[in-house]
């Protein structure tokens, strides 16, 4: 059965934050789940969009090989969401 995971980053993500989390998606895409990765945007950060698509941008490619995009990141008022889902 296919669960879906989700994991929230922060625009300022510190960058063992960033890979903890990375391993995270790895790990429940390797299991086999689906995972909603939130972006999380406050205050003043809501005016630079471009910093959370560069953000996903980056964590769709340190996982493409294991994964790929189902829904496209969108930004919904103060978020920004997409979906993952294992290869195959």
């Amino acid at each position: 059965m296919q669960n879906i995971k989700e994991i929230k980053f922060r625009i300022k993500i510190e960058d063992h934050d960033y890979q903890t989390k990375v391993k995270h998606i790895r790990e429940f895409i390797e299991h086999g789940d689906k995972v909603k990765v939130w972006i999380w945007f406050r205050g003043r950060e809501n005016v630079h969009p471009e910093i959370g698509e560069k953000l996903a941008q980056r964590i769709i490619e340190d996982v493409s090989d294991i994964a790929k995009v189902e829904k496209p990141p969108k930004k919904e008022g103060r978020n920004m969401l997409f979906t993952l889902v294992p290869k195959g």
